[in-house]
């Protein structure tokens, strides 16, 4: 009987052969040409979990033929890294492996510094938490960061597919996929997740041809749950209820869900850090309160820690869960920034640019500009985009008291312009 889990047999071992995350893997990529070259930098690979990231690291040390260690955050500490980089001194382009580097404190991590820095081994961290926040930025500079992207549902039934067709196992089965979306919704975008779910519901189906049916696969999962989802990736689903829960104003159901992730014992930064980014995703000039709140609030649990945190952390919920809502602020930027891949770097008008020099100066630049506070009301009608988009409207206030009368501020002021 095989013991090593579908998704493992699967595992690529030449980038070609990854499905997803073509922006790394396209033969014009920034990694591809430094795989190829040999010329591998140290790198975070952060991205949600199943999407490639342990396998990327493992195609590397493949392609280069490299010595390849590898350490886990949650078992390793500074001796474990220090024999290594020793090893490291009497081999060539070793390449250290890290999952979940995010787990690493700051002396674990300034353990690995001098030989990143050296070149005496080559890190690959895996992620799932963003680096800026979790890894330290003396680290963080001596690393190239590359994000991986969710798998969507083209690439997971692709999955799915190959490994029907390729596995050793599998392959010698007949298996009839009549539906998939229970494999999709239940893996939750895990391509690891997916294809050992898969695995389970083929070895539950005693008889040929094996039919897969949503059905099945639901039956399947909550008999055997544990084995698919023993790696613990069933916190994404409770801090997605969590902050569902608070976008939907019910502090009832934010506090049960907040209570499930301490009691199953969530990271209260992790926590801590998700309610800053609502308040101005979800709430933002609805309540400017909220973000100043949830900031205090990741700085309070950091001083602070368990038990105690669970009391900052529940009155934070239940004040964002209470609290006006508007994502105005997140709709704003989000089309703003679709407007700078679309228009590419517009030039910036003279009358806005900086003049330190008498070039600049003779150049036109700032010639024209009014000073705001020189003129009644501390406002002047003044062009402040670029000419192709002026007079574009990219924050439209939501409809709450507080974003009404920033709405009843910019008609008096720019009456009409921008449809205010």
């Amino acid at each position: 009987m095989n013991q090593t889990p579908l998704a493992e047999r699967m595992r690529p071992t030449q980038l070609e052969d990854l499905i997803g995350q073509e922006h790394l893997s396209a033969p014009n990529s920034f990694l591809y040409k430094a795989i190829k070259n040999g010329s591998v930098p140290s790198m975070i690979l952060w991205g949600p979990p199943g999407v490639g990231k342990t396998t990327i690291a493992n195609i590397i040390a493949n392609e280069i033929k490299a010595p390849f260690y590898t350490l886990s955050a949650i078992s390793s500490g500074v001796k474990d890294i220090r024999d290594i980089i020793d090893k490291a001194k009497f081999q060539m382009g070793v390449v250290l492996f890290i999952d979940e580097i995010h787990r690493f404190n700051k002396s674990q991590q300034d353990a690995l510094l001098g030989a990143v820095e050296k070149g005496v081994i080559r890190l690959i961290g895996a992620t799932t938490e963003n680096p800026s926040f979790e890894v330290n930025a003396a680290l963080l500079s001596r690393c190239q960061v590359f994000t991986l992207n969710a798998l969507g549902k083209s690439e997971l039934e692709a999955m799915i597919h190959q490994a029907l067709k390729k596995d050793v196992f599998l392959k010698k089965k007949k298996v009839e996929l009549k539906e998939t979306e229970a494999l999709l919704r239940l893996s939750g975008g895990d391509g690891r997740k997916l294809l050992n779910l898969l695995e389970i519901v083929i070895d539950g189906i005693n008889e040929e041809p094996c039919v897969i049916e949503d059905k099945i696969v639901i039956e399947t999962a909550q008999q055997k749950v544990a084995l698919y989802d023993k790696s613990g990736e069933q916190h994404y689903d409770i801090i997605s209820a969590f902050i569902k829960s608070i976008r939907g104003s019910d502090p009832n159901a934010a506090v049960y869900w907040l209570a499930r992730m301490i009691e199953g014992g969530e990271d209260v930064k992790f926590i801590a850090r998700r309610l800053v980014i609502l308040a101005s995703e979800d709430i933002g000039n609805a309540n400017p309160n909220a973000l100043l709140l949830a900031t205090n609030c990741f700085e309070a649990v950091k001083i602070i820690g368990y038990p105690e945190s669970r009391i900052i952390l529940s009155q934070c919920v239940t004040y964002l869960a209470s609290s006006a809502k508007s994502n105005a602020a997140y709709m704003a930027i989000n089309k703003a920034q679709a407007l700078v891949k679309e228009k590419g770097d517009l030039p910036v008008p003279f009358h806005l640019r900086n003049a330190p020099t008498k070039l600049m100066k003779d150049l036109n630049y700032g010639k024209g500009y009014k000073y705001a506070h020189d003129y009644e009301g501390n406002f002047i009608t003044q062009e402040f985009l670029p000419d192709e988009i002026k007079n574009l409207k990219l924050y439209e206030p939501g409809n709450n008291a507080r974003e009404n009368e920033l709405r009843k501020f910019l008609q008096s002021k720019w009456k009409g312009k921008y449809g205010y």
